[in-house]
């Protein structure tokens, strides 16, 4: 399985945490997000909207870097899963469940 963190404890943000992590991201992030999405809507420069854009990754880094900390058994089981399953949801439900009652997205 893939390590979740890095030897100094930084996230790393592979496709399985981040699908693990969707719904956490969605809720927690939300702002941060939308601000990114209304800046590239109103200028195609992708210069303009490189600040939003850090702000998306650095809410995102801070807010696995919390999950890893508050729920870390649960989160690497579901997202162990989701690597050794190729994202695939369906088949990850048990650690899903069991990662979203350690650590629910909707609080």
């Amino acid at each position: 399985m893939e390590p979740t963190v890095d030897p100094a404890g930084e996230p790393i943000a592979t496709s399985a945490v981040l699908m693990a992590s969707a719904k956490h991201i969605a809720t927690f992030c939300r702002a941060e997000n939308m601000a990114f999405l209304n800046c590239k809507k109103k200028d195609q420069n992708p210069e303009k909207c490189l600040e939003k854009g850090r702000e998306v990754t650095s809410c995102v880094l801070n807010l696995l870097k919390h999950l890893h900390q508050t729920c870390t058994k649960e989160m690497d089981a579901y997202a162990g899963c989701m690597y050794y399953n190729t994202n695939e949801f369906d088949l990850c439900r048990k650690e899903q469940d069991a990662f979203e009652k350690a650590c629910p997205w909707n609080k």
